[in-house]
């Protein structure tokens, strides 16, 4: 992404689905509260306006009684306009916080939608960081929206009052040079109008550089902040590896790419800046040099010349609206770009199973066992990798795959849970049953011991005493008394007991189809023979279809899928196990 430019259509596109939401009523009401207030708060500033002419007229006459009726109106306004300040943020925070929930429960939702989020990432996952899409850009996109938004309709608004104020001034005070007047209608404004021309094309030239730079520094800071977690989260094999050194190397060079994006940011804002600070300091004193010459030849007096300045500072900061918030204007074009590519994303994966060819998974009422036919996987790339056809795993059998390392026994068990695209084929499963993948290495969310073993349930979907047994069952009793305690437990658990977890959950659910991909390979071959013989016991309705590289496995097994390579790909192939006595 090179060139990145927003456009109100993807904004649209961003913002508009929380206002036709089950949200929609809160949502816009408070919308417009957050609206009418700004527009209120215009109103009061024309009276502001209006105000200054009448406060130094009656300073320049001395006249006490105006005076004190001035300050007294002026305190009037004043209130208001703290009140309506003060509910206008915070209207404006609730409707952010309303916004931004349901905006970040639809990415969720999205991502998390049938193993979306992981296809995305077997397609190189070109929305880099998904969590911090979702965490900080949603965040800033919905503040820098609610923020420019409000901002730009506040200008139009004020615009629309002041230059009628303005073009009523221009011939009170005309314009005096040399002593000879000119009469040119609406002169205060045109004038406005060229200096806010003048300062939006110099700050765009200046500023838009910013846009990508401002992209880039979120992408390299995310990276950053992932390598980091990376490296905790394998602090042991670090540790055991020596490897700080190469870490801190690899952690300072992407760190390196956050410092030297940050310099050419410094360098463009510093410019920018340069630029926008002698614009506003200049628009503070251009309209006195405009109306000084009437002032000083009683054409005006000083409250309409300070009337005059107030209503040409109004103008032409109206028309100098994306000069005042460029900086803000290019990371928000930035946040924009970034939710966009990752809605791309998301549903570029979620057109991936639909896309020909492509593996189908196919649910049948009728078919009493799980049969690949004309099946083939591929890589990503296209590569061909595993064939089969006519191969059924029949219900209450008991199958080993076995077959050289890299020739896709994992990937096939992904492709028969409907989580892998690639290919061509049909896979048809039993209607109502039920799977379940247990993988070398099991995942537990951090929480609860409870809630670890039997997810993806509900924690209460089990009660404690099954939960105990199954622990028991594996040989974990010790872990028993834990199962409130909250921890990160693939961190605080051996890959062995980990694995044990792994079988009490399967314990726990008693699915129709067991898939366990190396699923005791950490364990003593003795351990192991326990555990195998113990899904035996206990799940005597269960089919089991086991990934193992050890010859001891197939005692526990009737069935054997063997996978040869034949030319550029594996090919699976039914055997008759050597089953020796248990």
């Amino acid at each position: 992404m090179n060139n990145i430019r927003l456009r109100p259509a993807t904004v649209w596109r961003i913002a508009a689905p929380y206002f036709r939401s089950e949200d929609k009523f809160a949502g816009r009401l408070l919308l417009a509260a957050v609206i009418a207030i700004e527009l209120t708060v215009v109103g009061l500033n024309v009276l502001f306006n209006e105000w200054n002419n009448r406060f130094y007229t009656a300073l320049q006459e001395k006249n006490w009684d105006s005076f004190v009726r001035e300050i007294g109106i002026f305190c009037v306004l004043a209130t208001a306009y703290i009140a309506l300040a003060v509910y206008q943020l915070y209207l404006n925070q609730w409707l952010q916080i309303r916004w931004r929930n349901w905006l970040t429960q639809h990415y969720l939702g999205e991502w998390l939608d049938k193993a979306n989020h992981y296809r995305m990432q077997l397609q190189g996952d070109a929305a880099d960081n998904p969590d911090q899409r979702i965490a900080d850009d949603v965040k800033m996109f919905v503040e820098q929206t609610l923020t420019i938004c409000v901002g730009f309709l506040s200008a139009v608004v004020t615009l629309g009052s002041f230059v009628i104020i303005l073009w009523g001034l221009s011939a009170d005070s005309p314009l005096t040079l040399f002593g000879n007047e000119f009469h040119i209608p609406g002169y205060l404004v045109w004038g406005a109008v060229v200096y806010a021309v003048f300062g939006t094309v110099i700050t765009h030239w200046i500023g838009s550089p910013l846009v990508m730079l401002d992209f880039q520094q979120q992408r390299y800071e995310a990276d950053f902040r992932f390598n980091l977690v990376r490296v905790r989260e394998n602090s042991e094999q670090i540790a055991l590896l020596r490897g700080e050194n190469a870490e801190q190397e690899r952690l300072l060079a992407r760190f390196g790419r956050v410092v030297q994006n940050w310099y050419e940011i410094m360098t463009r804002t510093k410019r920018l800046t340069a630029f926008t600070s002698s614009y506003s300091q200049a628009a503070v004193v251009f309209p006195y040099v405009l109306v000084a010459p009437a002032y000083f030849t009683d054409k005006i007096q000083l409250g309409g010349m300070m009337q005059t300045a107030s209503a040409f500072s109004s103008v032409q900061q109206s028309l100098s609206f994306f000069v005042s918030i460029y900086r803000g204007l290019a990371e928000w074009s930035s946040v924009v770009a970034r939710l966009e590519g990752f809605e791309e994303t998301i549903a570029s994966a979620a057109r991936l199973p639909g896309d020909t060819p492509s593996i189908k998974v196919v649910r049948s009422g009728e078919s009493k066992a799980i049969e690949l036919r004309r099946f083939l996987v591929n890589l990503p790339n296209g590569t061909p990798l595993v064939a089969a056809d006519g191969l059924r795993i029949q219900n209450n059998e008991h199958v080993l795959v076995t077959g050289p390392s890299g020739a896709g026994k994992s990937t096939l068990f992904r492709a028969i849970a409907g989580i892998w695209p690639f290919g061509d084929g049909v896979i048809t499963i039993p209607a109502s049953a039920t799977l379940m993948m247990l993988p070398q290495r099991p995942y537990f969310p951090i929480g609860a011991l409870k809630a670890a073993i039997v997810y993806p349930a509900s924690p209460d979907a089990f009660s404690s005493a099954l939960v105990d047994e199954a622990l028991t069952a594996v040989g974990l009793p010790q872990l028993a008394p834990r199962l409130e305690e909250e921890a990160h437990w693939n961190r605080m658990l051996s890959l062995g007991e980990q694995q044990r977890l792994g079988i009490a959950r399967a314990l726990l659910h008693q699915p129709q189809y067991l898939f366990l991909d190396e699923a005791t390979a950490s364990l003593d071959e003795a351990s192991e023979a326990t555990l195998y013989r113990l899904l035996a016991d206990k799940l005597t309705a269960t089919t089991t279809v086991s990934i193992g590289h050890r010859s001891t496995l197939e005692a526990f097994h009737d069935g054997h899928i063997v996978l040869d390579r034949e030319g550029d790909r594996f090919v699976a192939h039914e055997q008759q196990p050597r089953k020796s006595p248990s």
